[in-house]
């Protein structure tokens, strides 16, 4: 897992310095994904570097790829939602956002699910 949260960060960072750029580099609000791609990109350097502390970054990642998928999906999906819509581009890369961190999330829970399941003495199972 530490491996694809570097991924997904460098993902995430990529879609919103390439959104920045777009927005003509005036709307520091299209940095939102380089955001949450960066906690993640670092915590999954932390737990490469650091495999003590991976099951305490991997378990910060996912939560920042909760917080990115309820933050893209909330909005964009919201704004499609609520009527016409003003800054089309800004709404698909909302979407976008939201997409990724969620297939990290569900990569993240599977991945916290088989390491229950392989070590059950581990858990008092």
């Amino acid at each position: 897992m530490p491996k694809l949260a570097i991924i997904f960060g460098i993902v995430l960072d990529a879609l919103g310095v390439a959104a920045f750029i777009a927005a003509g580099a005036t709307h520091l609000t299209a940095l939102i994904p380089s955001g949450f791609g960066t906690i993640i990109f670092l915590s999954g350097i932390l737990a490469h570097v650091r495999p003590d502390l991976r099951k305490h970054a991997m378990h910060v990642a996912a939560m920042f790829g909760l917080f990115g998928t309820l933050a893209g999906l909330g909005v964009g999906l919201g704004t499609l939602l609520s009527g016409p819509v003003q800054r089309p581009v800004a709404v698909v890369l909302q979407i976008a956002m939201g997409l990724i961190a969620l297939v990290f999330l569900v990569l993240c829970v599977k991945s916290f699910i088989d390491a229950r399941r392989a070590k059950p003495e581990n858990y008092g199972v």
